[in-house]
């Protein structure tokens, strides 16, 4: 059996399994005769590899059914990668099984174990799309992906924010929305999820957009300047004002004020927001003229309104003042499969900047960047990403260049399973807990750190995802029992 013939055209395939073994195997065997030496991508479950698949062009999947859970999951593979040329395979193989795979999209089915010529004649009947010649690639060329592969997408940017998720996508809606009006906006999210860009989004969007943006930290600000900071002030106002000083509302006229964490602002300050709010106008500190002014107001903050107000910190009527057209911004743990997207927007922009060849992740790096829980949100990735490039070199990130922090991430499994000294003492009278109350706990826990995903949970336990369906329904046929 032959090579497929398509070492002229750049190739790029990608092995979705969670024996490593057989991924290798077949990956070397991608590698030899089919992707002129490019190693295959191995992708341990499916939601890794549908967030792989939306900003990698891939035109050859090999996909293990037990793996993804099933042949019904095959679809979200199609729709992530429509052009690829896909083969299942089955360690159960049958003719309906087969013919259920196809019916959810694959090309073609192999049983497995299957040998390299298995699969490469498998590929040769599926490979005519790539077959039509083209210009053979230098050095200096950029590769060029087959014909008939969809083209590699750009992450989904909007105004700077990035992320194709159903939850951004909501969001970049309701900018919209909201961006023909002057009404304020009051954006709620935790640190680090991007409320700035999304402010600085509203503006751009906005008919305002040719005036200025003015942001303001309300926590970054000592008290006792947060008025000549927000109003402006005159000369003499107080000590050190040596000068008059235009506040950032006036400076914000025919634009927009970005006041970022009002939860941080003082009662008595409020209350001269509130009042600027209700009539348009502003007096600096030390100055009894009014000034009318013409801006849109948007705020930020990373607490719960409700419950400032209820604390007596933030006022109930300047926060309805504000709350007219809200936006919620959703943590990144959220939204894990903007992560890839995220994390290679800044692996290239900080590659530019400190001068670096790198170019992706290796699969096992993106897996623990999807697993970490980013408490610290964008802003924490950003910064891991930037790290990991001042400090190494390469065309790809290995998980060793990521922190420890990341590295030392563990899951629960069934060899780790620990029992206290007062646990391990038989004359204590503790009954041990059968093995498969014991393995419940240990999945439901994994469950519940990955948001009830069950793919990543199954690969983090390097089990199969129908493994944990399976334990599920036994487990509810013991308590109806």
């Amino acid at each position: 059996m032959g090579s497929p013939k398509t070492n002229d055209r750049f190739l790029n395939a990608c092995v979705v399994d969670t024996n490593r073994a057989e991924a290798r195997k077949t990956s070397n065997a991608l590698s030899k005769h089919v992707t002129c030496g490019q190693p295959a991508h191995v992708l341990a479950s499916k939601d890794h590899a549908v967030a792989f698949l939306r900003h990698t062009s891939i035109n050859i999947i090999i996909v293990d059914l037990e793996c993804i859970g099933g042949d019904a999951e095959l679809a979200d593979l199609v729709a992530a990668a429509p052009h690829a040329v896909m083969i299942a395979v089955s360690a159960k193989g049958s003719v309906s099984r087969a013919m259920n795979a196809m019916r959810n999209g694959a090309h073609d089915f192999l049983t497995k174990p299957y040998t390299s010529e298995m699969l490469l004649e498998k590929l040769e009947s599926h490979l005519g799309v790539f077959k039509k010649a083209t210009p053979s690639r230098t050095a200096s060329a950029k590769p060029e992906v087959a014909q008939g592969s969809k083209p590699a997408k750009a992450p989904t940017q909007f105004e700077g924010l990035v992320g194709s998720s159903s939850r951004m996508q909501s969001v970049y809606a309701q900018i919209n929305r909201m961006a023909t009006s002057s009404a304020p906006a009051f954006i709620t999210g935790e640190s680090g999820t991007g409320k700035e860009l999304c402010a600085q989004a509203l503006h751009n969007r906005s008919a305002r957009k040719n005036g200025p943006f003015v942001a303001i930290n309300c926590g970054a600000i000592p008290a006792n300047l947060m008025e000549s900071e927000i109003f402006g002030h005159v000369r003499g106002a107080f000590t050190g004002a040596d000068e008059a000083r235009a506040g950032a509302a006036e400076l914000a006229d025919g634009g927009t004020l970005f006041l970022d964490e009002i939860g941080e602002m003082e009662l008595c300050l409020q209350s001269k927001l509130l009042r600027f709010l209700q009539t348009g106008s502003i007096q600096r500190v030390g100055e009894h003229k009014q000034r009318s002014l013409d801006l849109r107001v948007v705020c930020a903050t990373n607490r719960d309104p409700k419950t400032e107000i209820t604390a007596g910190r933030f006022r109930e009527d300047l926060f309805y003042r504000l709350h007219v057209l809200p936006i919620r911004l959703p943590a990144l743990r959220e939204r894990r499969e903007d992560i890839p997207a995220l994390a290679q927007t800044f692996l290239e922009r900080y590659a530019a900047e400190e001068n670096r060849s790198f170019k992706r992740f290796s699969t096992y790096a993106e897996a623990l960047l999807l697993q970490h829980s980013w408490p610290g949100n964008v802003r924490e990735l950003e910064n891991v990403i930037r790290q990991l490039v001042v400090m190494n070199d390469g065309e790809e990130v290995t998980e060793l260049m990521l922190s420890p922090l990341l590295r030392e991430q563990t899951v629960p499994v069934l060899s780790d399973i620990t029992f206290t000294e007062r646990e391990a003492a038989p004359s204590l009278g503790r009954s041990i807990e059968p093995l498969w109350f014991q393995e419940k706990q240990i999945i439901e826990t994994t469950l519940e750190t990955f948001d009830g995903n069950i793919a990543l949970a199954a690969a983090a336990l390097e089990i199969s995802p129908s493994t944990i369906y399976r334990k599920k329904q036994s487990w509810a046929e013991r308590a109806s029992a």
